[in-house]
């Protein structure tokens, strides 16, 4: 399901083999980057309340966070930019 919802999107589909090195860096780089801008910086006295605002903080984070790795644009800005060209 994930990889046709993939494909769907337009993504290419690729893969890593478990427990790589470059997949967990990745992963790992997001989690901290998440952590640092959005869930230090917020009010999260329960998990609850986390919970709550993940789906805020991942829209922002795809839609308008700038990434150094993309030009400093979003995810959404860098794929728009590339879809048109």
């Amino acid at each position: 399901d994930t990889r046709q919802f993939a494909k769907s999107l337009g993504f290419k589909v690729c893969t890593t083999p478990v427990r790589s090195p470059e997949s967990n860096g990745m992963a790992e780089a997001f989690v901290k980057t998440f952590k640092r801008d959005y869930v230090y910086l917020n009010d999260r006295p329960d998990a609850a309340t986390v919970m709550a605002q993940l789906s805020d903080w991942f829209e922002d984070y795809n839609n308008y966070h700038p990434h150094s790795g993309l030009k400093m644009m979003s995810p959404r800005e860098y794929r728009a930019l590339k879809v048109a060209s």
